[in-house]
């Protein structure tokens, strides 16, 4: 008997991203959605799930109906490393800085692939973090905290 899933990864990631909407949904249910004239609080969350829900359910059907690669495995390093990525932006940005923050972020990601080069690594950080304080701070002028010691403007 021939599976009807065609490729594993499509699924996958459809199904995760059906659950991660229904999850949505249950987080935004409390939130008075309004209407389209008068939205409210839960509106804009509502929708983006819906979205979410139906490119979702769209991943699925296309993995179900076309060929793809061999289902790729997972790995915890390069999970921890993107989940540490982001934990560390979320506790380092205020205290820190948007320069240390975003630096920080790009070597701890960085540190997911052990093929990463240490010089790319610290290159990459360095751009990203000159990009994010031109266009954050200098171009949209928000009041951010751009180093320790500085003060938020």
């Amino acid at each position: 008997m021939m599976s009807r899933i065609r490729n594993l990864n499509d699924v996958m990631v459809g199904v995760l991203l059906i659950a991660l909407s229904i999850f949505a949904l249950i987080l935004a249910r409390p939130l008075n959605p309004g209407t389209v004239d008068a939205m409210g609080p839960g509106f804009f969350p509502r929708l983006l799930a819906a979205i979410e829900m139906v490119l979702g359910i769209a991943i699925v059907a296309q993995g179900l109906l076309t060929e793809g690669e061999p289902f790729e495995a997972w790995y915890p390093r390069q999970i921890l490393f993107v989940l540490g990525s982001i934990a560390f932006f979320a506790l380092t940005i205020d205290r820190f800085g948007a320069v240390i923050a975003v630096a920080g972020t790009v070597l701890v990601s960085c540190l997911a692939r052990r093929q990463t080069r240490f010089i790319e690594a610290v290159l990459v950080a360095a751009g990203m973090a000159v990009f994010v304080v031109l266009v954050f701070r200098v171009g949209l002028g928000l009041p951010m905290r751009v180093w320790p010691w500085g003060h938020i403007y």
